[in-house]
């Protein structure tokens, strides 16, 4: 009888909204809390309304009623609504949740309405509606609001026609409803019965555990595979954005402001990282049986899933300290002021790798190559960027000067990238040049010991390894020199070469050295090795961030364990000098990978606009540098089905709508 009851009470319970919904697809109304109680004559003010807006000012209001928001943060459950039912630019959601008093708007950045209006049409004609339950005058006055601002009129004040607090329908109708409860009930009854019987005949043979929970299938593992690497690639976006967004925020308002943001940056990344380790472990050479393989590709998409709610977090309070809209005079300027000092930076990097180029090998400046070209491209996208942003400065249309300026300070952003990674480049070559003599001395002296402790060896005693290594230290010690002399070659990739040779005839003389620790000798392995993982990492991570929009996961992957292998080394530099040593060397080797993958994926990229500067075909000057960049995720203005805009701080849930909400 308890159980009757407990079904009694569920199924006269009202309905919930558990997730965001889909749409209805008779109309731009959604009523799941029968707010607007199938009157046809509320209905059908409010299609009106909608009517109006779409034909006047060319917008597509949505409008969903559901009771709750499911525990989501109300932005967050409307932002999901809309892409969950493909929602563009010239679009718009309004959704209610009667009974947690809660609502918020959501909008395609690429959205003709303002951040400001947006804000206007809440304050003035939305929420006194919902406040006093007139929950058809909210979308009415919605739309009316939209349509008067769209217009450069202002926002009317809605006629307000009070409601009830609880839209769910009356008595009459639950009276009636209560039909189907009973009938359930006495449905129950009989199958409570035959359950029991059925129950008792199978517990004989039950082979199953007892209890179990059914559970819903198993994605398949191919599908699990696809979402992870999916997931890692897109938090890794949303990560390397945010850190581009925040730097012109820390620049602007100081270390302090942006502290909590740096913060939520910090645990992503911590996430990020973990995350990429599992997938270098399901990468690796070794086999996971599928239960492991399962549990690793879980705990990844969870690890990325937290990693891009903690900034979708953030976000708002980021973009209320930023508010690009209100400061977009003040952002334009400094903007204007990075324009021009990245430009004159360009120019010296030009010169700076035409001297590395005369000097040394094509290797050595093959990693930085086409970095000013590029860096020249994403300044035409920035300065097509800038032009239009200074025209709705002057107009007054601070809300679209706003997505032009985020598309500007992502592109001077990679362009300051691409001209600081030409200088580093040249600095770390010439150190490398500096540390090479050095290092020629050391496997010198190395040579002689192992020679001498060949001569030592009793005759019979296997050392067919150490005259390989002895053979093979000669032979780069000696091609090193020949480079050297011709003058034009690669130190850097000499010095790593000498030096995995040394290392090498080193870890052979080991055990028979007395004269100085393995220890000491690693110190002395090490600097150079950390030059050489460095500028590997470096030059593999400016050319991800860079390109971002054509490259996948096992890129992704390598150049997040190298970067974890180098901290790892720095880390062990003071106190375990060889597994420093160890560590350093597997970055390298990671990072040159990371950089190979990366290269092999922009090459198979398709921009829907080309690549270079003269290639962009209608899309302005550098736009197929700035999305194979990863600046904007689509068409920029215009386009409602590219889900388009610059990135800007935060994580899958925020980097493409805006809008706002609160309670009522």
């Amino acid at each position: 009888m308890l159980g009757l009851l407990v079904l009694l009470v569920q199924v006269t319970r009202p309905a919930h909204a558990d997730d965001p919904v889909r749409l209805s697809t008779g109309g731009q109304v959604t009523d799941e809390a029968g707010a607007l109680d199938d009157r046809e004559d509320t209905v059908d003010a409010v299609e009106k309304a909608l009517d109006r807006l779409h034909d006047d000012g060319g917008v597509q209001l949505f409008v969903v009623y559901v009771p709750d928001f499911s525990g989501l943060a109300a932005r967050d459950w409307a932002d999901e609504t809309a892409r969950r039912n493909s929602l563009g630019a010239d679009d718009a959601l309004l959704a209610v949740a009667t009974q947690d008093r809660q609502y918020a708007t959501s909008v395609d950045q690429d959205s003709p309405l303002g951040d400001a209006q947006l804000r206007e049409v809440a304050r003035t004609a939305i929420v006194p509606a919902l406040r006093r339950h007139d929950w058809a005058g909210a979308a009415i006055g919605a739309a009316d609001g939209y349509r008067a601002v769209l217009a450069g009129q202002p926002v009317p004040t809605p006629r307000i026609t009070p409601g009830p607090a609880d839209p769910e329908p009356g008595s009459d109708r639950v009276t009636g409803d209560l039909i189907l409860p009973i009938v359930v009930v006495v449905g129950a009854g009989a199958l409570a019965a035959y359950a029991y019987t059925r129950r008792k005949r199978r517990a004989a043979t039950r082979t199953t555990p007892h209890g179990g929970e059914r559970r819903p299938p198993a994605a398949p593992l191919d599908e699990l595979d696809a979402e992870a690497r999916r997931l890692l690639v897109a938090t890794d976006d949303a990560v390397r954005t945010s850190t581009e967004e925040l730097g012109f925020a820390r620049a602007q308002f100081g270390d302090e402001a942006v502290a909590p943001f740096a913060a939520a940056l910090t645990y992503a990344g911590a996430e990020l990282t973990a995350a990429f380790r599992l997938r270098q472990r399901l990468d690796d050479a070794t086999p996971e049986n599928d239960t492991t393989r399962r549990r690793m590709l879980e705990e990844i998409v969870s690890r990325c899933t937290t990693a891009d709610r903690r900034l979708d977090d953030e976000s708002a309070a980021f973009d209320a300290l930023r508010d690009l809209e209100k400061h977009a005079p003040d952002a334009l300027a400094h903007a204007e002021e990075e324009f021009r000092q990245i430009t004159a930076r360009a120019d010296t990097a030009a010169a700076t790798l035409t001297a590395l180029t005369n000097r040394y090998a094509d290797s050595a400046s093959a990693p930085v190559a086409g970095h000013v070209d590029e860096a020249r491209e994403r300044l035409a996208f920035a300065d097509d960027r800038l032009a239009p942003a200074r025209e709705c400065v002057a107009a007054g249309d601070n809300g679209r000067a706003a997505v032009h300026l985020r598309a500007a300070e992502g592109a001077l952003d990679q362009a300051a990238t691409l001209v600081d990674a030409v200088d580093r480049l040249a600095q770390e070559i010439a150190e490398a040049s500096g540390k090479l003599p050095g290092a020629l001395t050391e496997t010198d002296a190395d040579l002689a010991d192992a020679r001498g402790i060949l001569d030592g060896t009793p005759s019979g005693t296997p050392t067919a390894d150490l005259q390989g290594r002895i053979r093979r230290a000669e032979a780069v010690a000696h091609d090193v020199r020949a480079e050297m002399a011709a003058e034009r070659f690669d130190p850097i990739d000499a010095l790593r070469r000498v030096k995995e040779a040394d290392a090498a005839l080193d870890a052979a003389l080991a055990g028979a050295r007395e004269r100085e620790s393995a220890d000491r000798r690693a110190h002395t392995l090490l600097d150079p090795a950390l030059l050489t993982a460095r500028s590997a990492i470096g030059t593999a991570a400016d050319y991800v961030t860079t390109h971002r929009g054509a490259v996948g996961s096992p890129a992704r992957t390598r150049l997040a364990e190298a970067e974890r292998h180098l901290a790892e080394a720095e880390s062990l530099r003071a106190d375990d000098a060889s597994d420093a040593l160890a560590a350093a060397q597997r970055a390298d080797a990671l990072a040159g990978q990371a950089r190979q993958l990366a290269e092999r994926d922009v090459a198979g990229f398709e921009s829907p606009y080309g690549r270079g500067v003269g290639g962009i075909g209608g899309g302005g000057r550098g736009m197929g540098g700035a999305v194979l960049g990863g600046i904007i995720l689509g068409e920029l203005f215009g386009g409602r089905g590219g889900g388009g805009g610059p990135g800007s701080f935060g994580g899958g849930g925020t980097r493409g709508r805006r809008g706002g909400g609160g309670r009522f």
